[in-house]
């Protein structure tokens, strides 16, 4: 199982669990455009609109948030990575709708940069693929992160659920699922292993 499928699994929990507060009336979606919708209160859509213009992350703060998205989504032969689902976009929006993530995400950005430089002599963004890629492994599974690693791995944990429902509540996200849901005037039917299960192909 590749890395973009053992999230399919995680997400699937953690989109459902997650997603009345993530994506409540008034709260970001995968996709970043705000537009008035059906359903919901003029003061929703201005709200959100307000959001947009504000700025909370700096250049290098979103650069690096890139960077690990990628890395913990990235573009594979069925579709594109977490940047092309504008999971960048996605959690600059959610930290200022929901501001109980920006400490976290703020001081995880600056804990990881500490640590890189200290190891390697750049910030994260600027390190080599090799030297991202091992240090996110030594974050991502807290079973086995030494003591060290710690606030690494919380902020870690807070970056891959994020990025998980930025992308798996986006279009591309939705369409990598394979999700079809309620399409109208397309019935085609009992499938035919349901039928044979109740002993009623032949009906």
């Amino acid at each position: 199982m590749n890395r973009r499928e053992s999230l399919k699994v995680i997400s699937i929990a953690t989109v459902t669990s997650a997603f009345v507060d993530a994506c409540k009336p008034g709260a970001a979606k995968g996709e970043t455009e705000i537009t008035a919708e059906a359903g919901r209160q003029p003061f929703e859509t201005e709200r959100d609109k307000k959001l947009q213009e504000q700025k909370f992350f700096d250049v290098h703060e979103i650069a690096t948030i890139t960077v690990l998205a990628d890395i913990i989504i990235p573009k594979d032969e069925k579709s594109g990575s977490a940047t092309d689902a504008k999971v960048p976009e996605f959690i600059e929006f959610i930290v200022k709708d929901e501001p109980q993530h920006q400490l976290p995400l703020r001081g995880g950005i600056k804990w990881l940069d500490v640590k890189c430089l200290r190891r390697y002599g750049n910030d994260f963004k600027s390190c080599t693929p090799g030297q991202q890629e091992e240090i996110v492994t030594a974050i991502a599974y807290p079973s086995i992160a030494t003591a060290d690693m710690q606030p690494g791995v919380a902020f870690f944990n807070k970056m891959r659920d994020l990025t998980a429902i930025g992308f798996f509540t986006s279009k591309m996200g939705i369409d990598d699922l394979g999700y079809k849901g309620n399409i109208p005037n397309q019935w085609e039917g009992v499938p035919h292993d349901i039928l044979k299960q109740y002993g009623l192909e032949s009906v």
